[in-house]
């Protein structure tokens, strides 16, 4: 089974991004908007208790993360990818280095480099990408609020991505 880590924003930055997802990206459905912190990764069951741990112990030495949205970007040319950028923060690399750093399911299975975003538009042709980033771009946004958690995501059959477990962050959780 596919798995994932990630970070859901509050319900007033998911509404601003599904605004835009609902009209320009094809995997609305399949996902709320999301900060991905490690990408899908396959883990065996007989492991879940394990990475269940070592998540919690990360959760636990991580403070909450400062999340700053400050633009509308793109991955073009690599691909037509348009997406909220987020303020690449010291706590939030931090973090996300810390899924990318061990042995067994938390080593490095980057394709790319780390940019943390939140995907508002996807699939979309060359003609498409060009105009939609031209109109979005001259939009204002700017967002900034504290997160307290990351979530282990897993993928069903139909696509879909749900929540398997939730971890906060700090000492007291």
């Amino acid at each position: 089974m596919k798995y994932g880590i990630a970070i859901f924003p509050t319900k007033k930055l998911q509404d601003l991004a599904n605004s835009f997802r609902k009209r320009y990206d094809a995997h609305y459905a399949l996902i709320p908007p999301h900060v991905t912190l490690k990408t899908a990764f396959e883990i065996d069951e007989n492991d879940m208790k394990s990475v269940t741990d070592e998540l919690a112990a990360i959760a636990k030495d991580t403070t909450p993360i400062p999340l700053n949205i400050y633009k509308v970007s793109s991955f073009a040319p690599v691909n037509n990818v348009i997406y909220l950028k987020v303020d690449p923060t010291d706590e939030l690399l931090s973090l996300h280095e810390k899924l990318h750093s061990g042995k067994g399911y938390f080593q490095d299975n980057r394709e790319f480099s780390y940019v943390p975003h939140i995907t508002i538009g996807q699939n979309l042709s060359d003609d498409e990408h060009s105009d939609v980033l031209g109109q979005l771009k001259m939009t204002n946004i700017e967002h900034e609020e504290v997160v307290d958690r990351f979530h282990l995501l897993y993928q069903l059959e139909d696509g879909m991505w749900t929540v398997y477990e939730t971890f906060r962050f700090g000492k007291d959780c």
